[in-house]
């Protein structure tokens, strides 16, 4: 499972998101970006800062 936290791109946002591949989950950021933080553009940049901010979700033991 990916992982996404906006807390790591926008500083205090506690929304996250977890999907079985990177494009969903950029897909979601993307849109929580335009409908949470007023993004109206979203440039190339954004989307890679995205991606690399996308983690594998460890399972707790």
């Amino acid at each position: 499972m990916r992982l996404f936290e906006c807390g790591t791109l926008v500083p205090g946002c506690s929304w996250h998101t977890r999907a079985d591949d990177d494009a969903e989950v950029i897909r979601r950021a993307v849109e929580h970006l335009r409908a949470s933080h007023g993004e109206t553009l979203i440039r190339e940049t954004m989307v890679d800062h995205i991606k690399s901010r996308i983690v594998e979700e460890t399972k707790a033991a």
